[in-house]
Formats: structure tokens, sequence, C-alpha cells
């Protein structure tokens, strides 16, 4: 799977090269391009932004500056996403909903927004991480990149997504690992018995009271 991604600061994005996803892109199972959309300044500060038609506090991104940035990594066949918070909040559906994708290109503004008019010319959907503001786009795009990568094919084992939380709209049983005893607090003998089918029972009970407890909403 292919990401594009436009943003004013790509240095942000080093921490992608560790853990799961650095290996994901080792393997060449994905692939992450960091488009600075300040190389497609025609100012000679580089300079991306203005202020905002009508008044206001902040700075606007330009819309020529974003659209020679997309111009380069254009493609008919890929989605384009905006990341913001005036976007449908990002849930696990969605996620395997654009796992399906072969080429996401993702748009991460900054300051007070991006024009208007460049927005309607080339997203496709916005989507924000939740009901709150952060100075930009870059870290809710590290987000989607890490969540939709988990779906692709040998990023990481099948049953773990199958089993863990949100995919069965329940969150994930406790684990535990050793030592068998940790200050004071053993493992439950139900995982230690050998007893497949106990275990299976043992957690899905578990999954059930944690839900209840942490996020009643998703029994509803």
């Amino acid at each position: 799977m292919k990401f594009d991604v436009l943003t004013l600061f790509p240095d942000m994005f080093k921490s992608l090269d560790e853990s799961v996803i650095g290996k994901a892109i080792e393997k060449k199972l994905i692939e992450i391009n960091l488009i600075n959309i300040r190389d497609f300044s025609k100012d000679k500060h580089k300079k991306v932004d203005d202020t905002p038609y009508g008044g206001g506090a902040g700075m606007v991104m330009k819309p020529d500056v974003v659209y020679d940035a997309y111009l380069s990594v254009k493609d008919e066949k890929a989605k384009v996403i905006y990341l913001t918070p005036q976007g449908n909040v990002l849930n696990q559906e969605k996620v395997k909903q654009l796992s399906k994708n072969e080429h996401l290109i993702l748009l991460c503004g900054h300051y007070e927004g991006i024009d208007q008019r460049v927005l309607d010319e080339i997203v496709d959907e916005e989507i924000s991480i939740g009901d709150y503001v952060l100075t930009g786009g870059e870290l809710p795009a590290m987000v989607l990149i890490d969540s939709v990568s988990r779906y692709i094919e040998g990023v990481i084992n099948e049953e773990s997504i199958e089993e863990e939380s949100f995919s069965t709209n329940l969150l994930e049983y406790p684990q535990y690992t050793r030592p068998e005893e940790f200050r004071g607090r053993k493992v439950p003998d139900v995982l230690i018995s050998g007893h497949h089918e106990n275990i299976k029972k043992w957690r899905a009970e578990k999954a059930l009271e944690v839900t209840k407890k942490k996020r009643p909403d998703l029994l509803k």
C-alpha cells in the first residue's frame, strides 16, 4: 500500500521508521512518501500562507501551493484524505475500509487551515482522530497510517487483528505473561490450565466485562 503525505513538516514522520511500521517499510509491504508542500512555493522566502479574507486571527495555507504539491503525486485511483477536526471521526470500521485502497494521499493542514477552494477541488474525504484541535494534521496522519497499515497482509499476525479491541465491538480481554506471580497477584488459573475451550470462554467473558466497565457505549 502506498501513502503520499502532503505536509509542511516531513521530519515529524521519522518515528514511523520504528517498530512494526518500520519493518513493514523495510519489507516493502507499505510505502510512505513525504512531500514537502513548501517546496512548491513560488515565493522567494518559501512562504505558503497568507492572511484570511474577511479578517481574523492566524494565517491560511494558499490554494495554489497545496494544489501544485498534490499534482506532483496525483493519481486518479488514489483517495485524497484531509486530516481535520471537522472530519468524520476515525474508527476501526473506517480503518478497515481504508486498508482496501492501494493508494492514499494524506493532506496535513496547519495554521488556521487551508483555502477552501483547493479542498473542494481535490479532497475525497475529511477525517478527524477526535473531537479536539491539534496544531496540524501530521499527528492524525501518522495515526491513520499506523492503524491502516496493520490491516495490510503481512504487517502483523492476522490472529492479533481478529482478537484486538474494537474488531468485535468489544474491548480486548486482560493479558498476562511471566512471572506467574507478581507482587502477590497471580495469573488466573484458567490461563495456565491448558484447557483451550475454557480459556476461550474466559476471554470472551472478560472482554464483555471490560467493555461494560470502560466503554458501555459500545454495547448499545
